[in-house]
């Protein structure tokens, strides 16, 4: 369970009083403010009643330009809740609120120094594992890069429609990607080649399992997100990493091994489809949505669009890779 506090103008507290106890929220209170003229209300909702009561106090604040809703953790509560005899109404399958969602995927799509630094050293990292036939050090890598993220924002925003959202995931995850290629392409030049690394070589193929993996990586990361179960994420982070076969890429054409770098090219194109297109799905699926009837449509053409779009470019990726037995492991 959660606490949704609510600190609004006094006018509004008789409605916000009626809308919870209309949805049966555990428990209700006013706390006392400095402020006369503004209350503190705080409610206790269950994971199911959350979406709901978010939703209906922001219907009901429309008018207010100085309330705040803030969502607080709650670790424990007593006396315990019973289970309800019959399944409580629910607009979504997810335990976490599109609002905590988006302040949680949504600090991924951010382009600042922290992003761009993680992604230096995390390619440096994978480039030495790479190199080196270290497996160890390349799960390494793969847990701290941060290339994940921009691809989760960017399917949120698909799902709510923002385009802001999803413009800022796509400048974040672009300019990450750029940077990880650039620097393993310099590594490339001035670091000799192992050639026998079992490591790298395994990145310069790609089947059928490895769209697979990918797609439901993709969907367990937005499984984990929405279950609020974030420390799933980090098997995620290592069951599909787009960081090594960047930095194979980058490896390969630095060392100017070009059919080589042709295969870590596919791999890397498949990864960041089937993990772009399986997210998508996957809040599709869990029933995220925006709020209002204008944003939904909105939302419904972007993520029929963008899905069409993914599945095709899947498709013929796996195409090309399957008569290009030379790419096929």
């Amino acid at each position: 369970m959660k606490i949704i506090e609510v600190v609004t103008d006094e006018t509004y507290i008789d409605r916000i009083r009626n809308f919870v106890e209309k949805n049966d929220a555990p428990d209700f209170w006013i706390v006392s403010s400095e402020v006369e003229e503004r209350k503190v209300i705080r409610v206790l909702v269950k994971p199911e009643q959350r979406q709901i009561i978010m939703d209906g106090l922001q219907e009901i604040l429309l008018t207010s330009s100085t309330a705040r809703v803030v969502v607080i953790p709650v670790e424990a509560t007593l006396p315990r809740e019973e289970e309800p005899e019959k399944e409580p109404e629910k607009i979504s399958s997810a335990e976490i609120t599109r609002e905590e969602l988006y302040d949680s995927i949504g600090k991924n799509a951010r382009l600042n120094r922290t992003y761009l630094l993680l992604i230096f050293l995390s390619t440096v990292v994978v480039a030495i594992g790479l190199l080196k036939d270290n497996v160890a050090v390349v799960i390494g890598a793969m847990v701290i890069a941060p290339l994940l993220g921009p691809n989760l924002a960017m399917a949120l925003g698909t799902a709510l429609g923002d385009t802001e959202l999803m413009w800022k995931s796509f400048k974040t995850g672009l300019a990450g990607m750029s940077l990880a290629l650039a620097l393993s392409i310099l590594i490339g030049i001035f670091w000799p080649l192992n050639v026998e690394s079992r490591e790298l070589l395994a990145r310069t193929y790609v089947g059928l399992d490895s769209a697979v993996l990918a797609l439901a990586s993709g969907a367990a990361a937005v499984l984990s997100l929405t279950s609020g179960i974030p420390s799933i994420l980090v098997g995620v982070m290592v069951a599909v990493a787009l960081l090594p076969p960047t930095a194979t890429l980058g490896l390969m054409l630095g060392a100017g091994q070009i059919k080589l770098a042709y295969g870590a090219a596919f791999l890397l194109a498949v990864n960041i489809v089937a993990v772009n297109l399986s997210a998508k799905l996957g809040f599709l699926i869990q029933g995220i949505k925006p709020r209002t009837w204008l944003e939904k449509q909105k939302a419904k053409q972007s993520m029929t669009s963008y899905i069409i779009i993914w599945v095709i470019t899947l498709a013929t990726l796996l195409l090309v890779i399957y008569f290009h037995p030379d790419f096929i492991k």
